[in-house]
């Protein structure tokens, strides 16, 4: 495979963006802003911008990381032909695992969400917050949760990126983590204009947990079968 559609980027992208974790961790960061700075709206914009700005670094770190691992493992001639099935076998068994948390939902699931026993470590590390300065540095400390249940779709185009030159995949890196980040700028605008408290946005994410489940399964399950069948 030489090359990939901008498509492939773009599908792989929301199925990372709609992700329950990502809006977990935004909210809570949201919260322990305005906790900090009751009445000051502008806080809260410059907070959600400068963790955006964060996250988006880091996750192109991880990227450029993730594809000079497989051009190690592409380099063994053996492992080559058998790349790109299985990724998307692995974008299956991402896809089931989404799936089942919509019909049998437990917190914490394996390559869904954030381990249950690192969520107090998150929280007393979110809670630190008390200016958009501190959301950003925070920010990119705070990755390293959001890795277990946002990781499966990057290392996906990890694998297919790196067939390609550096140069090529930049472009490819940077479009799919503005779709990443967009949550996190959304929400943040809507609660900066006044549409939704924090809380209520917290109280649609737990209400629709399933469905964001689902989505996420439906979208990456699909594209695996579709990798796997030699349709794109």
């Amino acid at each position: 495979m030489e090359g990939i559609s901008i498509g492939y980027v773009v599908t792989l992208a929301l199925a990372d963006a709609v992700n329950p974790c990502e809006f977990a961790v935004l909210t809570v960061i949201l919260v322990s802003i305005i906790a900090h700075n009751p009445g000051k709206k502008a806080d809260v914009l410059w907070a959600g911008m400068a963790f955006g700005l964060a996250v988006f670094i880091m996750y192109i770190i991880y990227g450029l990381f993730i594809i000079k691992s497989f051009q190690m493992v592409d380099a063994i001639t053996s492992v080559r032909p058998f790349l790109y099935k299985g990724l998307g076998v692995m974008a299956v068994l991402l896809g089931i695992l989404q799936i089942k948390d919509f019909f049998f939902y437990k917190e914490g699931g394996f390559a869904t969400e954030m381990p249950v026993s690192w969520r107090p470590y998150f929280v007393r590390t979110v809670r630190k917050i008390t200016s958009p300065i501190g959301a950003f540095f925070i920010g990119l400390f705070v990755t390293v949760f959001l890795l277990p249940c946002t990781i499966g779709p990057y290392m996906i185009l990890g694998g297919a990126l790196s067939v390609m030159e550096t140069v090529k995949v930049m472009p490819m890196l940077i479009l799919y983590n503005l779709i990443f980040i967009a949550p996190v700028f959304i929400i943040t605008g809507v609660v900066y204009m006044g549409l939704s408290q924090v809380r209520e946005v917290q109280a649609w994410k737990e209400k629709y947990i399933r469905v964001l489940h689902l989505l996420a399964g439906l979208i990456i399950g699909g594209f695996g079968t579709a990798m796997i069948a030699g349709w794109v």
